[in-house]
């Protein structure tokens, strides 16, 4: 049998929209938006009951409400503006009002020509309630409008029936027994750029104006304008990191590099460092930040491509060779999508026991970028890493830098994408 946790609890909500597999997870808006929430409520019987939404930043203690307005057969509808970045909670809270139960059949009565002497009694009771929950002005005009209620009388029968006295009401009626909808449900409010952005595409190195010169971030820097006065507000770099060389690919993929290809940016990581290095031909740290600053006194974002995978050189191979599949000749698995092999890089292998060491070791490459000004990321095929992992790491980021956006660059499904979505994506392309 079910625990009965108040007896007395008569309104049922339910049907809550907008939710996202039963609240499992937050709905999407960017700031200023107005969220529409529509629910069904009813309660047995014949009373009138009432309803709003509850909302708040995640995180306080307050909780502030909109009314809702009855639309048809039990569906209730109300709205609030989200009106900064982050996360919020919202939910319907229904509830008998029994002052509108009254004030709605003292009217019926009335029509009807039935003596409503008993009922006056009632209703100011009632109002004499609600002064006590009221203070200054508001508490002294409903202390007058229940004398002039128990008066009865055509005066008393018309001010128990007014608009005004029913507004006062409904601020200071105690809401008994009330009915909150549960679980909570969430929102992620973004800024209006996740909405819509214009992407422009940049391999650093080729930004050099002189052929045969590997480009620089200074070379990127002088084509901002370039880029701004074709109408684009973000400018995507590709990998930016020191390039493996075993198993460099050569000019148009080819498996046997010559000495002087440079690889595919993808295959991050060499001596010098992997996915918190920078590739020295592009340039210093200090010249990357240069660049982001710059880049915003054009309008435009540095969005940075995020692919967790390594090289055969990155130091993560020897420093965490347990985040590897190894085969059973002892080899590490590189990537392969069949007939297509990359064997320039190597995937992770989100099964590995120490699985949690390298979310935590993931989740600081976005932290340390972020550290440098980065709010947007691309990333690489994020429908071949574990669903739970975004669902984890993406919410992790957006706690300490929560204007960050996520493009999922995933080539895969409708509903692959819908849950890249749903772990936190911000936007896909494929």
């Amino acid at each position: 049998m079910t625990d009965i946790i108040e007896g007395r609890t008569r309104v049922v909500v339910e049907g809550i929209k907008p939710q996202i597999d039963g609240g499992a997870y937050p709905i999407k808006r960017v700031v200023g938006d107005t969220v529409t929430v529509e629910a069904d409520a009813f309660a047995d019987g014949h009373d009138v009951i009432s309803c709003v939404v509850l909302y708040r930043r995640e995180g306080a203690a307050a909780w502030a409400e909109a009314p809702m307005e009855f639309l048809v057969n039990d569906r209730w509808r109300g709205a609030f503006q989200v009106a900064e970045i982050g996360r919020y909670e919202y939910t319907v809270r229904g509830w008998v009002n029994r002052f509108k139960s009254w004030q709605r059949d003292l009217g019926k009565r009335v029509d009807a020509g039935q003596d409503v002497s008993l009922q006056m009694i009632i209703g100011t009771n009632l109002i004499a309630e609600a002064a006590g929950h009221a203070a200054g002005a508001d508490a002294d005009q409903l202390r007058a409008y229940a004398e002039v209620v128990r008066m009865a009388g055509l005066d008393g029968t018309r001010l128990a029936l007014s608009p005004e006295l029913a507004a006062l009401m409904y601020r200071y009626e105690e809401r008994l027994y009330a009915t909150t909808f549960t679980p909570l449900l969430s929102i992620v409010v973004d800024r209006e750029r996740a909405r819509f952005s214009a992407w422009y595409e940049m391999f650093p190195r080729s930004a050099s104006p002189e052929p045969g010169r590997h480009g620089t971030f200074a070379d990127v820097e002088a084509r901002l304008p370039y880029v701004q006065a074709m109408g684009f507000d973000v400018l995507y770099l590709p990998p930016i990191h020191p390039i493996g060389w075993q198993f460099r690919k050569g000019k148009n993929n080819t498996t046997e590099a010559q000495p002087d290809d440079v690889g595919s940016p993808w295959a991050i990581g060499a001596a010098e460092g992997g996915h918190k290095a920078i590739h020295s031909d592009l340039g210093t740290l200090e010249d990357f930040r240069r660049l982001v600053a710059r880049a915003k006194e054009h309008g435009l974002e540095i969005a940075l491509d995020i692919a967790f995978q390594a090289s055969g050189d990155h130091p993560y191979l020897k420093e965490h060779p347990e985040w590897f599949r190894r085969r059973p000749d002892g080899t590490i698995q590189y990537a392969e999508n069949p007939p297509k092999k990359y064997q320039d890089i190597y995937p992770f292998d989100f099964e590995t026991a120490a699985w949690r060491e390298l979310w935590d070791e993931l989740k600081s490459v976005f932290i340390y970028w972020c550290e440098q000004g980065v709010r947007i990321f691309r990333v690489d095929n994020p429908h071949t890493k574990p669903f739970a992992f975004w669902e984890w790491v993406i919410p992790e980021v957006k706690r300490r830098y929560p204007e960050t956006l996520f493009l999922a660059e995933a080539f895969t499904r409708p509903k692959m994408l819908y849950r890249l979505a749903k772990a936190g994506f911000t936007q896909s392309y494929n």
